[in-house]
């Protein structure tokens, strides 16, 4: 006689992650059906048109003004500027823009690298790890332990004076963000000139060393000296800052997985994500990545969207219990900073992973 019982009877967790799977399936569905996928090609182009609009302000400016101090606004208005082409650069790599694949690669490649100076190759490589395992220890490069340790076993490492420096890093991390936009650069020109493999390697070095020399030797030729070096360090501060300030709240704060972790996609998008309420604003303000929710969970749906797609999502969420979770933008900075501070409470101190324990043998 056959048994009534079902698999999930017996493998109640297999049976769980695959009602996640399904669960999720039929949520992309409804977004589908919502129309929410499509591209949203003229949105973009215009958003590319106003920005460009705005570089060469920013540039009329810096030629008309000369030798004043005003200068300094100007250097802030071009970080600002710089901050929402990288944006854009985002959501072309994420083929939200064009439906061809190409189009929307060298789209990013151009303004990315082009005119942000960032390299697209390095970042697509990067940020695809950190969607594919946001929060996950060894596996989201974002969480991978630099200037600041992001949980408690990186803390635990910390030796000699950064174990000082570590335990006051979440107020530390804002002044930290002003040196984001160098580092990037640095970043940028170290991962074209030393990893073995980089697409189009050939084509993104003289394109990124003709953005990144272009701007100093403007700046020097027509600046004094003293003024020419202000101008770069706003520059660079202005756009390190926005670009910190605004991947920040996405995900830190929210729980941190262990390698090991087998989290089905659903939860792990969600679970490890917050989203920034504000409305539009937010999403100009901060590129829609002030919806990362749904950013993580359809990467590749246009910016426009992600309000409406918000609402489905949360609706799911609630007849799954995941806890889906959303702050104020200066909310979610306190959170961060207390977060960081937290775990740097950790540093030098000796650290054994709770999850690890769990399975110790007796």
């Amino acid at each position: 006689m056959a048994s009534s019982r079902s698999p999930e009877d017996f493998f109640p967790e297999r049976g769980a992650a695959a009602r996640m799977v399904n669960s999720y399936a039929a949520l992309l569905k409804s977004v589908r059906s919502a129309g929410l996928l499509k591209r949203r090609r003229g949105f973009y182009i215009t958003v590319f048109v106003i920005l460009m609009l705005a570089w060469a302000g920013t540039w009329s400016g810096f030629l008309l003004l000369r030798d004043t101090w005003f200068q300094l606004l100007i250097a802030a208005g071009m970080g600002v500027v710089l901050t929402q082409f990288a944006f854009l650069a985002h959501e072309a790599a994420h083929r939200q823009v064009f439906k061809s694949q190409s189009m929307n690669e060298w789209s990013a490649r151009l303004i990315g690298t082009g005119l942000v100076g960032i390299s697209y190759a390095m970042w697509a490589q990067k940020h695809t790890r950190h969607h594919n395992f946001p929060n996950v220890i060894d596996k989201d490069p974002d969480i991978h332990t630099g200037a600041i340790a992001f949980h408690p076993e990186a803390a635990a490492s910390r030796r000699g004076p950064m174990v000082s420096v570590t335990r006051k890093q979440g107020w530390l991390l804002f002044p930290l963000l002003f040196f984001l936009g160098a580092s990037l650069h640095v970043d940028s020109l170290k991962y074209l000139l030393r990893q073995r493999k980089a697409d189009h390697r050939w084509v993104e070095i003289p394109v990124l060393m003709l953005r990144l020399l272009m701007v100093p030797v403007l700046v020097f030729s027509l600046l004094p000296l003293g003024m020419a070096f202000a101008f770069l360090g706003v520059q660079l501060g202005v756009f390190g800052f926005y670009m910190g300030a605004a991947f920040a709240p996405n995900h830190k704060g929210m729980p941190i997985l262990p390698a090991s972790s087998r989290t089905d996609f659903l939860n792990r998008q969600v679970l490890t994500a917050r989203n920034i309420s504000g409305g539009r604003f937010l999403d100009a303000l901060m590129g829609g990545l002030n919806r990362q929710i749904e950013h993580h969970l359809f990467p590749d749906m246009p910016r426009p969207y992600l309000q409406r797609a918000s609402g489905i999502v949360k609706e799911c969420c609630r007849e799954l219990d995941i806890p889906y979770t959303e702050t104020s933008l200066a909310a979610s900075y306190a959170i961060v900073v207390r977060y960081l501070n937290n775990v740097g409470l950790f540093a030098g101190e000796p650290f054994e992973c709770p999850v690890v324990d769990r399975f110790r043998p007796g």
